[in-house]
């Protein structure tokens, strides 16, 4: 075959790439999202359009906004995500190079001798081998459109792991300010349960009570100060994570947190957006579809192999018995031609293959659908849990506004020996119980938000976090 046929067959299975790509085409499914939320707007949400990017500088913590920053750039978890993220673009790029031709060079000097030959001789070889597989049935391409689904599966997955990331952090911090504000409303209570000791030990001394008083007021101030180990394991705990968190050691934070600041207050208005708008803000449902795609597009891979593949190779170098006339013109030698290959006594095993590619196809289909129901879902609880518990932060604020006062007429009461001290221990304990709870539902509240902005998915749309 001449040089001219050549070329023409090339231009032929060229003009045949650009129409010919076997397998499904891919079409983004269609997710049903309701109108609205079916949780009612409560406790300041509104369904405007999401805007806080930095979700957590509406806390207005400098010390929260700095341990954000640092776990973006040192957090592990964001750095594995990251590392699979140029491991997608590499592999990218190799299948970009796949189009292009293969070529190979070699040198070299045999010497041989064969049965019937009575002296050895020797062979000098120069030569460049070339081949070029013609993407005729679109094996490459989507191959190619796999890997750019992969790719951006891959940079979605980074995006939410910083999602959960922040959160995280966000929400441990809220356990350390919840715990500190638990542990000062303890040694305060510890304080005035000791004065009320003293004033019953007082009052015994002088004969104006029983023994039973003083030991009951004991047993109080043993119970309250048993709930100061607690407090400190779950702010010490939370202080560890958050230190992981950071991409170090446990114990590297203690110093920094040690001490106590008050829980940062809620804003008053957390837009929530439509349910529309969360599957395209929501990472994990963006890499779900991305996922989807690549699955697809391997159908059409595992598929070309059923058509035969087209290849152009050529060969050419010197070669000579004689160093001397080696890289000669009369040495010189080449040869090129078409080649096709086909596996249809293969075509048993390429069809159990298809099959295959096609029930993976189908599981990422319902992965997808999965995740958005779950994202729905993540929103839908979040509201709730945020709009309940500022209703109860609401009742244990008047609780323990009524708590204080029961305890001032207790206190009066049985100073004048109008009242027992029953009483007086009753209000002690209760208002201990409602303080505690208030100061645990405060913490609530902040941890529900910051549940609520990781179900809404916000925070990696930011530049600076950006991947590095």
């Amino acid at each position: 075959m001449n040089t001219r046929k050549i070329c023409l067959l090339s231009a032929g299975l060229l003009t045949l790439t650009g129409g010919c790509t076997v397998g499904p085409d891919y079409h983004p499914p269609q997710a049903a999202a309701p109108k609205k939320w079916s949780e009612s707007q409560r406790g300041g949400t509104t369904n405007t359009t999401v805007k806080v990017v930095e979700w957590w500088r509406t806390f207005h913590d400098a010390e929260l906004n700095s341990l954000i920053e640092r776990a973006v750039q040192a957090n592990l978890d964001l750095r594995i995500a990251e590392g699979r993220v140029r491991e997608a673009r590499a592999t990218r790029s190799g299948a970009l190079w796949d189009f292009g031709p293969t070529i190979n060079s070699s040198t070299g000097y045999t010497r041989q001798k064969g049965a019937l030959q009575r002296q050895s001789s020797g062979l000098h070889d120069t030569n460049l081998d070339a081949s070029w597989e013609i993407d005729v049935f679109g094996s490459k391409r989507r191959t190619l459109e796999a890997d750019t689904a992969n790719l951006a599966a891959s940079e979605e997955d980074r995006r939410d792991v910083l999602v959960i990331l922040l959160g995280d952090v966000a929400r441990n911090y809220m356990e350390v300010r919840g715990a500190q504000q638990r542990l000062a409303i303890a040694r305060k209570n510890i304080t005035a349960q000791s004065e009320s000791i003293e004033l019953t030990r007082t009052r015994f001394k002088a004969g104006l009570t029983s023994e039973l008083d003083v030991k009951q007021a004991e047993a109080l101030l043993a119970t309250t100060q048993a709930t100061i180990p607690t407090f400190e394991t779950a702010q010490k705990q939370a202080v560890h994570q958050l230190s992981v968190l950071l991409g170090q050691p446990p114990g590297a934070l203690l110093a920094e947190l040690s001490r106590a600041k008050p829980i940062p207050p809620t804003p008053p208005s957390i837009p929530v957006g439509m349910p529309s708008d969360l599957l395209r803000r929501r990472p994990d449902v963006r890499r779900a579809e991305r996922q989807l795609a690549a699955a697809t597009a391997n159908i059409g891979v595992e598929t070309a192999e059923l058509f035969p593949k087209f290849s152009l190779t050529g060969t050419g170098g010197f070669q000579s018995v004689s160093a001397s006339d080696w890289l000669t013109a009369g040495s010189r030698y080449w040869s090129a031609g078409p080649t096709v290959t086909w596996r249809f006594l293969d075509f048993g095993r390429i069809r159990a293959r298809i099959k295959a590619a096609d029930a993976r196809q189908e599981q990422a289909l319902a992965t997808y659908e999965k995740t958005v129901l779950t994202a729905f879902q993540d929103v839908e609880n979040a509201l709730v849990a945020y709009a309940n518990e500022q209703s109860r932060f609401k009742a244990l604020n008047e609780s323990v506004t009524a708590n204080r006062r029961a305890l001032e007429l207790a206190n009066e009461l049985y100073s004048k020996g109008l009242g027992d001290f029953l009483s007086v221990l009753d209000s002690e304990r209760s208002l201990f119980g409602a303080e505690d709870q208030l100061a645990d539902s405060q913490r609530t509240v902040t941890e529900n938000l910051t549940t609520l902005y990781k179900a809404l998915g916000g925070g990696w749309e930011t530049g600076r976090f950006a991947l590095r």
